[in-house]
């Protein structure tokens, strides 16, 4: 039982920072109909920023408390991967809009790279160690364990998207996004900007992103030019779980994927005395992608729709 309540938290924690990334994923294809290759790169980005950032605070602030830096590092990264995924936006994507489909995922794919490429040459391509700046008390739940950076995620998840919630459903900005999800041209004949509106989208997803990056780090302790490419991966295949382009789907998705990982991870660690561990987590993932997607191709939550004129 108490190997269950644990790998429980676990994915509840694992799931909470894919459904950060998953929903930037659901976001802009609800809108642009892209799957935005390169989100989990600005995960990384993130990661990095404040891992950056976390540096020079802790040189210039020595006495500041450990929250503070990783709050005000947070909001650096936000900041970074807000204007970084604002600029691949009009350089990369908004000229493809009416290109046929194979067009921007190739660019997505390549710009991938290239934010791989260019985190490289920056940061370098050694593995950063990531400092804990939260206490190391943890917390006993019946037999499990959860750490304050667990406890962190957890919350900054349920705030980010309950945040998002409100924004999308009762915004101007919000409803703005939904007409143009449903016809930009009409939209845009009802006085919407369908070009702001994909640019804040855009923008929204990469806080998302950048905020799933510091947790991941956090919570992992290490970051890399490379972190961000399979929990992308993860997050993407969350949001075809619950129905690409629904948000309650891809934070649905998200929790079901972290918690089969996680509970397959354990339980198969446990069956096998420790020769089979988390490092088989990822088999988990893509097996459920599969069966899903031969049983119903449109997700949990999502619906079939016909494709825009």
């Amino acid at each position: 039982m108490d190997i269950f309540l644990q790998q429980v938290i676990n994915g509840l924690v694992l799931g909470s920072m894919y459904a950060l990334v998953a929903l930037g994923y659901t976001m802009v294809y609800g809108i642009i109909n892209l799957i935005n290759f390169a989100h989990g790169d600005v995960l990384m980005v993130g990661a990095l920023t404040s891992w950056t950032m976390i540096g020079i605070m802790k040189e210039s602030m020595p006495t500041s408390p450990g929250w503070l830096i990783l709050l005000l590092a947070l909001i650096i990264a936000c900041v970074v991967c807000g204007t970084l995924n604002f600029i691949i936006e009009k350089l990369a994507y908004s000229r493809l809009r009416n290109s046929p489909k194979l067009a921007p995922l190739i660019t997505a794919i390549g710009m991938s790279i290239l934010l791989q490429t260019i985190a490289m040459i920056i940061w370098k391509p050694n593995y950063k160690s990531y400092p804990t700046l939260l206490s190391n008390s943890n917390f006993q739940i019946g037999e499990a364990v959860i750490t304050p950076t667990q406890v962190m995620i957890l919350s900054v998840t349920a705030i980010s998207l309950t945040i998002l919630m409100w924004l999308v459903n009762y915004t101007k900005l919000g409803r703005a996004m939904r007409a143009t999800s449903e016809n930009p041209r009409v939209a845009g004949l009802m006085g919407v900007k369908p070009d702001a509106v994909i640019s804040a989208t855009f923008i929204i997803g990469a806080v998302l992103a950048a905020v799933a990056g510091v947790m991941w780090a956090s919570n992992y302790g290490t970051a890399q030019h490379t972190m961000g490419f399979l929990p992308g991966l993860k997050a993407f295949t969350a949001a075809v779980l619950g129905g690409i382009g629904n948000l309650a789907g891809a934070v649905v998705g998200a929790i079901i994927l972290g918690l089969i990982e996680s509970l397959g991870a354990g339980y198969i660690s446990e069956l096998t005395g420790g020769m089979f561990g988390s490092h088989y987590s990822d088999i988990f993932a893509f097996i459920l992608l599969i069966i899903m997607l031969t049983i119903r191709p449109s997700g949990l939550l999502g619906e079939r729709v016909a494709d825009r004129a």
